[in-house]
């Protein structure tokens, strides 16, 4: 049974897994901003005040995490302990692949974060955990000209929200991969703008789409 510490140390833990405090996540859903104070988790008689399930609802939503990620964050080790079948992050390293590998099965969870063997590393210029689930895929032919070459690295934070006109990963269903630039993402689908000129943009239905992730460093 879920108690009422866990709901809230949750939305505290997704909240600081996106840089914002209760307050800034509260407006990013579009709540009122005091919605999540922890002077609002306690009545002035002392009963407990729980989030609705239409603010969690709407959390989700703006955060881009799934109901199972939320669920993950109301363990008492969520912050301390990988995920079973995660990939293991030691000191300032994270998991690579190449972008050929990355459209085979078993190197990504349903949310689309690293798991599974046959991933090496690289190191990152910040500490995993202020990044957590981070990983790199390295560019693999000349697809992604001018913006990225064969050889580069794109780090990438599946959970982030992602926003018109960032720079994204998408992997679809059939295991197809691919960096795009987001246009539009609709209820119903996302358009995608390709880095390189000879290749067409892309729509896609949100039912084709395995997975969005936001690249947020590249090494080039």
């Amino acid at each position: 049974m879920l108690s009422h510490d866990q709901i809230w140390e949750a939305l505290d833990r997704l909240a600081e897994r996106h840089e914002l405090t209760p307050s800034g996540l509260a407006r990013r859903a579009g709540l009122d901003p005091t919605s999540f104070n922890k002077s609002k988790r306690l009545s002035a008689d002392g009963r407990l005040r729980w989030p609705s399930t239409e603010s969690i609802a709407k959390v989700l939503d703006a955060t881009g995490a799934s109901m199972e990620q939320f669920m993950a964050f109301m363990r008492p080790d969520a912050g301390s302990e990988q995920q079973e079948g995660a990939f293991p992050q030691r000191g300032g390293s994270i998991p690579l692949l190449g972008f050929a590998q990355a459209g085979a099965g078993g190197f990504f969870d349903d949310g689309g974060f690293p798991a599974g063997q046959g991933w090496d590393v690289v190191e990152f210029p910040a500490a995993p955990a202020q990044k957590s689930g981070v990983y790199a895929l390295e560019v693999q032919g000349e697809s992604m000209m001018p913006l990225y070459r064969d050889g580069d690295v794109l780090i990438v934070e599946p959970g982030a929200q992602v926003r018109r006109n960032d720079r994204v990963v998408v992997r679809t269903n059939e295991g197809e991969v691919m960096a795009k630039v987001l246009l539009r993402h609709s209820p119903r689908s996302i358009e995608l703008m390709s880095l390189n000129p000879e290749h067409p943009n892309r729509i896609l239905e949100l039912s084709d789409v395995a997975w969005i992730a936001r690249i947020i460093w590249a090494s080039q």
